[in-house]
């Protein structure tokens, strides 16, 4: 046995050069991954290689009572504990691959008894211990234990990428709830407003200033408000109700402070793509399922090679005797109907798919940081727009209303100058909610949520 292996292995080794390859990352485009939401070249020019990306969740949001919404969605939400056990099951396959280059055990007591023709009993018995195990000279166990390790990888990007959804997604329905609370303010402010204009013009019919027409337009107005009002309050209790799903408890009230006092970075550092492309979990998960496409691939070739095993048995049997065996096997694969050069070429195919989607994967981080880059300047800009568009309103209100009592001005005015500035209130503070937004945004595209 000793000289068939020593020749088997300097044969045969001769054929197996390439199936011990290393996975390494293939080029992969990621020139221009980011465009410049300012710049007429299109193209952004990055010159900082740090990333809010990086930042902890907890210095990214530092409103305590968010804080505590997220540490309370991380410990209850469904989706985060799945993903967590998927981590554990993947850790189990992965040290059974591992365990799978020990050799095999087993023992199996017998004992017989043993009469002939009423004679005296005779009893035997013997302890057998057996032994196999399976030589890996062409790398068919370690390709599946590397698959499995790339397998564990990617199943805590996912995890990570759940996490880094539910912290982002806890964040969005935050702010969401305290730009609804301001408009809901507005509302309120707004109310009152057109209830002293509705009064003011009933004085005035009751003078004959004015006509009922215009007595009707106020109310009208003044019930428009408060429709909107019942309105908001529902969309306030709609969003409370999916924030809660999304903490992992039952629909409640959510506790929350106001958006004036909300402080976000305003440095949107975005580091340079190819730190990007380690920080987003998603890209990363879909890198590590090429890498198992890879070892697939390897552990596709190494069927074609032979497997050689070595068994071995000892048992010990009365009276006091041992029985050794010792057995040495080669199995080189001739034809097999074409199943393995089939699936050869389905394990580089899918490969191949796999590049495609992580390449895919990398031009869609690109878009998204694009997208909340462009959306963060936008609003950005919009807002000096929007405290001067409120300014003026607030004014022509006041103007239009004293016009009006001297007779300078139509009720038509009234109300159009104060439906102009509820409409400019309410557009600001959904601005100053969207700036916010694809601050978290560009968070999220860059791989945020860690600890």
């Amino acid at each position: 046995m000793k000289h068939f292996l020593i020749i088997a292995t300097a044969v045969l080794t001769l054929g197996s050069c390439g199936i011990y390859n290393n996975y390494k990352r293939p080029d992969v485009d990621a020139e221009g991954l980011v465009r410049s939401p300012e710049s007429l070249t299109d193209t952004l020019a990055i010159s900082d290689t740090a990333s809010i990306g990086s930042t902890p969740w907890r210095t990214m949001f530092t409103d305590p009572q968010l804080q505590q919404h997220i540490e309370t969605a991380l410990a209850n939400n469904p989706d985060l504990l799945n993903a967590t056990l998927n981590v554990k099951m993947i850790e189990a396959q992965l040290l059974s691959a591992k365990l799978a280059f020990l050799p095999q055990i087993g023992i199996s007591p017998q004992g017989v008894l043993t009469s002939i023709d009423g004679g005296s009993a005779v009893k035997t018995y013997s302890l057998p211990i057996q032994a196999g195990w399976s030589v890996d000279l062409f790398g068919n166990i370690l390709s599946l234990k590397r698959g499995a390790q790339k397998q564990l990888i990617m199943m805590r990007d996912y995890e990570m990428m759940a996490r880094s959804q539910i912290i982002c997604g806890v964040a969005n329905m935050y702010y969401t709830l305290l730009m609804m609370d301001r408009q809901m303010e507005i509302l309120d402010e707004m109310e009152g407003l057109m209830k002293q204009t509705w009064d003011m013009m009933a004085l005035q019919k009751q003078y004959g200033r004015t006509r009922s027409t215009s007595v009707q337009s106020a109310e009208a107005n003044y019930l428009n408000i408060k429709a909107q009002a019942i309105d908001m309050r529902r969309q306030i209790r709609e969003v409370e109700n999916s924030l809660s799903l999304l903490l992992g408890q039952q629909a409640q009230t959510i506790a929350r402070g106001k958006l004036a006092d909300q402080n976000l970075p305003e440095t949107m550092a975005v580091g340079v793509p190819l730190a990007m492309l380690a920080n987003r979990p998603d890209v990363h998960a879909a890198e590590m399922d090429l890498a198992y496409c890879f070892h697939n691939v390897q552990n596709a070739r190494s069927k074609f090679y032979p497997s050689i095993t070595i068994s071995g048995s000892a048992a010990y049997q009365n009276p006091g005797q041992w029985l050794l065996n010792a057995v040495a096997g080669l199995t080189q694969p001739i034809f097999q109907n074409g199943r393995l050069i089939a699936g050869l070429k389905v394990a580089k195919a899918q490969q191949e798919q796999a590049f495609n989607t992580w390449q895919a994967a990398v031009y869609k981080a690109g878009a998204e940081v694009s997208n909340a880059l462009v959306a963060y300047n936008a609003y950005n800009e919009r807002a000096a727009l929007n405290d001067r568009q409120v300014e003026v309103l607030r004014q022509s209100v006041a103007d239009t209303k004293s016009l009006y009592q001297s007779s300078g001005a139509s009720y038509l005015e009234v109300i159009g100058a104060q439906s102009s500035l509820l409409n400019a209130e309410i557009t600001k503070v959904s601005d100053q909610f969207y700036k916010m937004q694809a601050v978290v945004s560009l968070y999220s595209a860059l791989g945020g949520g860690k600890e």
